[in-house]
This record gives C-alpha cells, structure tokens and sequence, in this order.
C-alpha cells in the first residue's frame, strides 16, 4: 500500500525529531479504518478519553499562520489567545489558508510535517496526560506522544487557551 505523502511527511518530521510516545517508543503515524473528523470520533476509535486528543487547528493570526494543539475536551477561547500574543484579529482559518501553510487538509493537520515552521501554542491541559494523541497529515492518520515531546517536537510554546 502507497503511503500518502502528508502521512510520509510527518513520520519523515518525526523520524527526524526522534519523537517518542509515551512509552519511549519512536512515534509512528497510523491509519484507521476511517476518517476522523473530530476529537469524539478520534477519541472513539482509539478508545482513550477524548481529553488525549490534540486538536491541531489553524488559526489566522493578523495575516499570519498560528497552530493552537488544544485538548479535545474543549476549545480555543481566541480573545484569550488573540490578547495573550498581542494580535488584533485571531480567525479560524479557511481551508485554503491551512492547505497553504500546512501543506494538510482541515481534519488531518498535524502538529509538524509542514513546508515551513508554523508558529504553535501546545494546550497545557494536554500535560495531564501520560500519552495524547495528534492528527498524522491525513483525516484517518494519528501518532501518540506526550505533552514534553509535542512541545519539544513543534518547538511549541505551552498555552492556556481555553
């Protein structure tokens, strides 16, 4: 079977950070049997609390791309975030707008994997937790890690963002 290749991508990103999982393995993106297109579903067909999912979204910060990696178990307060980084207008991005800087469709952005870097927040709820759970490039493609690997992996800087 032919790997698609915004999943060779981010296992090439991830082979290249040396990720790890939460046992100290090296990360490995995999295919689900189908689509998932929120963190209930994600959460569902892993069967782990929906809280382990690390919602990739993409927000347009003032023209710029920011990555949010939130828990599945709430979302984005954007005055918050907008406020905390100094931004005027924090929108959720359209779909051209993540394609473009993500190289991924909406549903299947991951964390890395991406043309160039994007600046990211990493959700400190997402600490709580001995593995989580991110999107691996495609709607149906994940990869466990842990919170200190997200953000080391992203150079991502840990966030309240709820």
């Amino acid at each position: 079977m032919q790997t698609h290749p915004n999943v060779q991508a981010v296992q090439d990103a991830l082979n290249t950070a040396d990720a790890r999982d939460g046992s100290g393995a090296n990360c490995r993106v995999r295919l689900l049997p189908d689509a998932v297109h929120t963190a209930a579903a994600a959460a569902a067909a892993l069967d782990i609390e929906v809280g382990q999912i690390a919602n990739s979204l993409i927000f347009d910060a003032d023209g710029e791309p920011l990555l949010v990696l939130t828990s599945g178990a709430h979302r984005v307060d954007t005055a918050k975030v907008a406020a905390d980084l100094g931004v005027y207008a924090l929108r959720r991005a359209t779909p051209e707008f993540v394609r473009e800087h993500t190289g991924q469709p909406i549903g299947g952005v991951a964390p890395l994997g991406h043309p160039k870097p994007v600046r990211t927040l990493v959700d400190v709820a997402l600490e709580q937790y001995p593995e989580i759970w991110a999107a691996g490039g495609v709607p149906r493609a994940v990869f466990p890690t842990t919170y200190a690997e997200l953000l080391r992996i992203t150079a991502g800087t840990a966030a309240e963002v709820a």
